[in-house]
């Protein structure tokens, strides 16, 4: 797994947009011949403003797998709902049978997350989470399971808004 401290692993593209390395697999398909070797790439993008998305990729060479998986992940951006640094209400997110328990942490505490979430909350600009991995621990199901709670934060205002119809 790539670490996350090496900026060589973090990139900048000329639309603000920042893309970070989650994991690479090598995959190898057995054929008549031999075993085909092919990599899997998962990368996490975010402009660290509050827009965040993954992708995966696969191609014969690494270069090209990172390549697919960034023009995927800005595929699927999402916008997150922050509360100065943090997130606005505690939540799950589930993808498979794995689990991420999101909590919004006080200001300066920092984010206390592994891995996967860790560079998620890192791309969507925020800094101050407690997150609990429960399941699987696969970077993949992790970053879903990450993704989707993140979805589901809704602001108070939101909230009122759907709680209190217009009235005509």
């Amino acid at each position: 797994m790539a670490n996350r401290n090496d900026s060589r692993n973090n990139r900048r593209n000329k639309d603000d947009i920042e893309d970070q390395l989650v994991a690479v697999n090598r995959i190898t398909k057995v054929v008549k011949g031999g075993r085909r070797m092919r990599f899997a790439a998962l990368v996490v993008v975010g402009d660290k403003k509050g827009r965040v998305g993954f992708g995966t990729g696969k191609a014969q060479e690494v270069p090209e797998a990172i390549r697919k998986a960034v023009e995927d992940g800005k595929k699927k951006m999402i916008n997150v709902p922050k509360v100065g640094t943090t997130i606005p209400h505690e939540v799950i997110g589930h993808y498979g049978s794995g689990n991420i328990l999101l909590k919004p942490a006080e200001a300066g505490s920092g984010v206390a997350a592994g891995g996967a979430v860790r560079i998620v909350m890192d791309m969507a600009g925020i800094s101050d989470v407690t997150s609990k991995s429960l399941g699987s621990n696969t970077p993949i199901n992790v970053v879903r399971a990450t993704i989707d709670g993140l979805k589901k934060l809704r602001t108070s205002e939101e909230v009122n808004k759907l709680r209190q119809p217009e009235r005509a």
